[in-house]
Protein backbone atom coordinates (compact mmCIF):
# COMPACT_ATOMS: atom_id res chain seq x y z
CA UNK A 1 0.00 0.00 0.00
CA UNK A 2 1.43 3.39 -0.88
CA UNK A 3 1.66 5.62 2.11
CA UNK A 4 2.46 9.93 1.15
CA UNK A 5 1.93 12.61 3.36
CA UNK A 6 -0.89 14.87 2.87
CA UNK A 7 1.79 17.52 2.15
CA UNK A 8 2.24 16.84 -1.60
CA UNK A 9 1.15 18.93 -3.64
CA UNK A 10 2.24 17.88 -7.57
CA UNK A 11 2.81 14.84 -9.17
CA UNK A 12 5.21 14.00 -11.73
CA UNK A 13 5.52 11.28 -13.45
CA UNK A 14 7.10 8.97 -16.41
CA UNK A 15 4.94 7.83 -19.01
CA UNK A 16 5.52 4.36 -20.56
CA UNK A 17 5.42 1.80 -18.15
CA UNK A 18 3.71 3.54 -15.67
CA UNK A 19 0.28 5.10 -17.33
CA UNK A 20 1.13 2.56 -20.34
CA UNK A 21 1.51 -1.05 -19.83
CA UNK A 22 4.90 -0.32 -21.10
CA UNK A 23 4.11 -2.10 -24.89
CA UNK A 24 4.31 -0.38 -28.33
CA UNK A 25 2.01 -1.92 -30.94
CA UNK A 26 2.92 -1.46 -34.47
CA UNK A 27 0.30 -1.98 -36.90
CA UNK A 28 1.65 -3.05 -40.75
CA UNK A 29 1.89 0.55 -41.89
CA UNK A 30 4.16 1.31 -39.09
CA UNK A 31 2.41 3.17 -36.79
CA UNK A 32 2.81 2.80 -33.49
CA UNK A 33 0.33 2.78 -30.43
CA UNK A 34 0.17 2.54 -26.60
CA UNK A 35 -2.40 1.39 -24.11
CA UNK A 36 -3.54 3.40 -21.15
CA UNK A 37 -6.24 2.17 -18.67
CA UNK A 38 -9.51 3.88 -18.29
CA UNK A 39 -8.91 3.79 -14.83
CA UNK A 40 -5.02 5.99 -15.01
CA UNK A 41 -6.55 8.66 -17.08
CA UNK A 42 -9.29 9.24 -14.57
CA UNK A 43 -6.58 9.64 -11.83
CA UNK A 44 -5.19 12.80 -14.00
CA UNK A 45 -8.48 14.02 -13.90
CA UNK A 46 -8.83 13.76 -10.31
CA UNK A 47 -6.10 15.18 -9.71
CA UNK A 48 -6.69 17.93 -11.72
CA UNK A 49 -10.43 18.47 -10.15
CA UNK A 50 -7.95 18.40 -6.29
CA UNK A 51 -6.01 21.59 -7.06
CA UNK A 52 -3.23 18.96 -7.62
CA UNK A 53 0.27 20.16 -10.18
CA UNK A 54 0.78 17.50 -12.71
CA UNK A 55 4.01 16.91 -14.50
CA UNK A 56 5.02 14.05 -16.96
CA UNK A 57 8.72 13.68 -17.95
CA UNK A 58 8.72 10.59 -20.82
CA UNK A 59 12.28 9.69 -22.77
CA UNK A 60 10.15 9.04 -25.58
CA UNK A 61 7.83 11.58 -27.58
CA UNK A 62 4.06 10.22 -27.80
CA UNK A 63 0.71 12.12 -28.70
CA UNK A 64 -0.89 10.50 -25.86
CA UNK A 65 0.96 12.49 -23.66
CA UNK A 66 -0.18 15.32 -25.68
CA UNK A 67 -4.24 14.20 -25.49
CA UNK A 68 -3.74 14.13 -22.08
CA UNK A 69 -2.21 17.79 -21.55
CA UNK A 70 -4.32 18.92 -23.51
CA UNK A 71 -7.61 17.05 -21.94
CA UNK A 72 -6.15 17.71 -18.63
CA UNK A 73 -4.75 21.17 -19.00
CA UNK A 74 -1.10 19.62 -17.90
CA UNK A 75 1.25 22.36 -18.45
CA UNK A 76 4.54 20.59 -17.52
CA UNK A 77 4.69 18.09 -20.47
CA UNK A 78 8.63 16.67 -21.56
CA UNK A 79 8.83 14.49 -24.19
CA UNK A 80 12.03 13.10 -25.64
CA UNK A 81 14.08 13.36 -22.32
CA UNK A 82 17.55 11.62 -21.81
CA UNK A 83 18.53 13.09 -18.50
CA UNK A 84 15.24 13.38 -16.42
CA UNK A 85 17.01 14.66 -13.19
CA UNK A 86 17.83 18.33 -15.09
CA UNK A 87 14.06 18.89 -15.97
CA UNK A 88 13.18 17.56 -11.98
CA UNK A 89 15.12 20.14 -10.93
CA UNK A 90 13.61 22.62 -13.53
CA UNK A 91 9.74 21.85 -12.28
CA UNK A 92 11.01 21.75 -8.65
CA UNK A 93 12.52 25.47 -8.89
CA UNK A 94 9.35 26.34 -11.25
CA UNK A 95 7.23 25.38 -8.32
CA UNK A 96 9.26 26.32 -5.80
CA UNK A 97 8.83 22.47 -4.35
CA UNK A 98 10.31 21.24 -0.80
CA UNK A 99 11.08 17.60 -0.93
CA UNK A 100 7.59 17.19 1.36
CA UNK A 101 5.57 17.97 -1.52
CA UNK A 102 5.92 16.30 -5.03
CA UNK A 103 6.35 12.75 -5.92
CA UNK A 104 7.99 10.84 -8.52
CA UNK A 105 6.89 7.79 -10.39
CA UNK A 106 8.98 5.80 -12.74
CA UNK A 107 10.29 2.35 -13.71
CA UNK A 108 13.41 2.16 -16.09
CA UNK A 109 17.04 3.28 -15.76
CA UNK A 110 16.36 7.03 -17.42
CA UNK A 111 13.76 7.02 -14.07
CA UNK A 112 17.31 6.12 -11.47
CA UNK A 113 18.68 9.46 -10.73
CA UNK A 114 14.85 11.43 -10.17
CA UNK A 115 13.83 8.37 -7.90
CA UNK A 116 16.73 9.11 -6.20
CA UNK A 117 16.39 12.78 -5.53
CA UNK A 118 12.59 12.13 -4.64
CA UNK A 119 12.05 11.56 -0.98
CA UNK A 120 9.01 9.85 -2.45
CA UNK A 121 9.18 7.86 -4.97
CA UNK A 122 7.39 5.16 -6.55
CA UNK A 123 7.43 2.57 -8.93
CA UNK A 124 5.54 -0.71 -10.57
CA UNK A 125 5.73 -4.04 -9.81
CA UNK A 126 7.45 -4.99 -13.46
CA UNK A 127 9.97 -2.32 -12.96
CA UNK A 128 13.45 -2.97 -13.96
CA UNK A 129 15.11 -4.63 -11.02
CA UNK A 130 17.69 -1.52 -10.55
CA UNK A 131 14.86 0.31 -9.72
CA UNK A 132 12.90 -1.54 -7.47
CA UNK A 133 16.18 -1.93 -5.33
CA UNK A 134 15.95 1.67 -4.23
CA UNK A 135 16.08 1.92 -0.48
CA UNK A 136 13.24 4.38 -0.51
CA UNK A 137 11.34 2.89 -3.30
CA UNK A 138 7.48 2.55 -2.71
CA UNK A 139 5.95 -0.11 -5.43
CA UNK A 140 2.16 -0.20 -6.79
CA UNK A 141 0.37 -3.38 -5.55
CA UNK A 142 -1.53 -2.88 -10.06
CA UNK A 143 1.01 -3.42 -12.75
CA UNK A 144 1.70 -0.50 -15.28
CA UNK A 145 -1.29 -0.17 -17.36
CA UNK A 146 -3.46 -1.73 -15.23
CA UNK A 147 -4.32 1.04 -12.58
CA UNK A 148 -0.88 2.01 -10.52
CA UNK A 149 -1.06 5.33 -11.73
CA UNK A 150 -4.75 5.35 -10.47
CA UNK A 151 -3.64 3.24 -7.21
CA UNK A 152 -0.84 6.49 -6.51
CA UNK A 153 -3.34 9.15 -7.20
CA UNK A 154 -5.85 7.41 -4.49
CA UNK A 155 -3.03 7.18 -1.89
CA UNK A 156 -2.84 11.40 -2.51
CA UNK A 157 -6.14 11.99 -2.78
CA UNK A 158 -8.01 10.65 0.22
Amino acid sequence: MIKLPETIKMVITDFDGIVTDNCVYVNDNGDMSRRINFKDIMGFSILRKNGYKVGIISGEKNRAIEILSEKFEIADIYQGIRKKLDVLEEIIAKYNLTDEEFVYIGDDVNDYDSLMRAKYAITVPNAVRKIQEIPHIQITELKSGEGAFREIVEAIVK
